[in-house]
């Protein structure tokens, strides 16, 4: 279990892994006064501990780099649709974990685009975070009508018995419930759940903040400019930079055209959290994987030929292969400069 983003993987092949739905129960009192402390609010007047007095709550802590939480979108549009008239409060908490998250038009952003429809409260201060003394993204903590939590839970899955659970919660507060349509819930593309049996590679922070696993010779210059190279042949989980760039806490920023990072990776899907270098400075790049274009293999943000775009600081889908799943390296090569490079994740 890493420290604010839980895993849930299988154990497989070493990576340290935990069960899908981690979850408990209690009747403590919820801290909803807390979300009084958010510094902003999306989709929805501010609203306070008296405005969710004798609703069933949602409590969603979310960052929206996160794939974790990004697969657990479609349950939570979902619910929020079938049961937001039954009294049902599906209350997003965006607390950032990369810098330019705590930036409130990137979030409205990327809520717009995902649909996020739901009322969310920014908690770039992680005010309301400490006071539920969550640690984790995702996390969701169910609030009865008696302002109790009732349920909590860590991470995927478990998507049925969360939903008996509300829909147990509005009838004990007199709520009728409507029938839903038997439609079962499916994610797709960046949404769709991971390949947990054939997912062998951990989440990888490209800063030296919390950077590891870095094969380029030499290791990592902090925050000066440095022309590195990638080793002859990489081992499974470790990732190298090729050309111009200058690792920082956070990232790593490519200065010159033709900028290159490299991972050998073992998972059906690869993602990547990158930004341009200043907004409207769209980064255009390219995908090989095994040195060759992904073909069928891409991801939703590069097509067949391994070409994308950097448009915004967020998570791109550049890998989605089929079956059977090997150890592979992936290339991306930055045909601009300025491209900023956060985190690895696979699926």
């Amino acid at each position: 279990m890493k420290p604010k983003k839980l895993w849930i993987v299988a154990i497989i092949m070493g990576v340290i892994a935990v069960p899908a739905g981690v979850f408990g129960k209690g009747s403590r009192s919820a801290p909803l006064p807390a979300v009084e402390h958010s510094t902003a609010w999306l989709n929805s007047e501010p609203l306070t501990a008296a405005d969710l007095r004798g609703k069933v709550v949602l409590v969603d802590f979310w960052t929206y780099t996160c794939i974790n939480w990004r697969r657990t979108l479609p349950w939570l549009r979902a619910w929020d649709e079938r049961y937001r008239k039954a009294g049902l409060v599906v209350l997003g908490v965006h607390t950032p974990e990369f810098t330019f998250e705590k930036d409130v038009d990137n979030v409205r952003m990327v809520s717009r685009e995902q649909h996020v429809d739901y009322p969310i409260a920014i908690d770039s201060d992680h005010a309301i975070w400490d006071a539920f003394r969550n640690q984790y993204w995702p996390a969701l903590y169910v609030v009865d009508a008696q302002d109790r939590i009732r349920h909590e839970q860590f991470g995927e899955g478990d998507y049925d018995s969360l939903e008996a659970l509300l829909q147990q919660l509005l009838a004990e507060a007199g709520q009728s419930i409507e029938p839903t349509d038997g439609k079962r819930i499916r994610g797709t593309d960046a949404e769709a759940p991971a390949d947990w049996k054939s997912l062998r590679s951990p989440e990888t922070y490209i800063g030296y903040g919390r950077g590891e696993s870095f094969a380029s010779p030499g290791g990592a210059l902090r925050d000066r400019p440095r022309f590195y190279v990638s080793p002859p042949s990489l081992r499974l989980n470790t990732w190298a930079l090729t050309g111009y760039w200058t690792v920082k806490d956070e990232l790593a920023v490519s200065h010159k055209a033709n900028g290159r990072v490299a991972f050998r990776f073992h998972a059906r899907d690869v993602h990547v959290v990158m930004g341009p270098g200043g907004r409207g400075t769209p980064i255009r790049f390219r995908v090989t994987i095994d040195g060759k274009p992904p073909g069928s293999s891409h991801g939703v943000d590069a097509d067949a030929d391994g070409a994308g775009t950097i448009t915004a600081p967020r998570m791109y889908q550049l890998i989605r292969q089929p079956q059977p799943i090997a150890d592979r390296v992936i290339e991306i090569e930055f045909l601009d400069p300025g491209a900023q490079v956060y985190d690895f994740t696979f699926g």
